[in-house]
């Protein structure tokens, strides 16, 4: 027998329900602080130079990086077609 079950919610209502700190202030300053140092990096050697920076973090600070790298990809080529 297989069960599945299907939670819809936010983020936030996770944490809260999961009894987890709220981050968002400390995230939007590492956010903030990110898209301030990826400004004007066009050339891709530029951010594996970034992303060897970011090494001591580990494997999730890797991921982490990757996943921005990708999903500010999206959203500039995004904000391209738009104009």
């Amino acid at each position: 027998m297989k069960i599945n079950i299907e939670i819809e919610c936010t983020p936030e209502e996770a944490r809260s329900f999961m009894g987890l700190p709220d981050v968002s202030a400390a995230n939007n300053v590492y956010v903030e602080n990110l898209t301030k140092a990826m400004r004007g990096v066009s050339d891709p050697t530029q951010l594996q130079q970034y992303a060897t920076a970011l090494a001591p973090m580990g494997q999730v600070g890797l991921k982490l990086f990757q996943s921005f790298v990708e999903g500010g990809m999206k959203a500039a080529s995004g904000s391209k077609s738009s104009e």
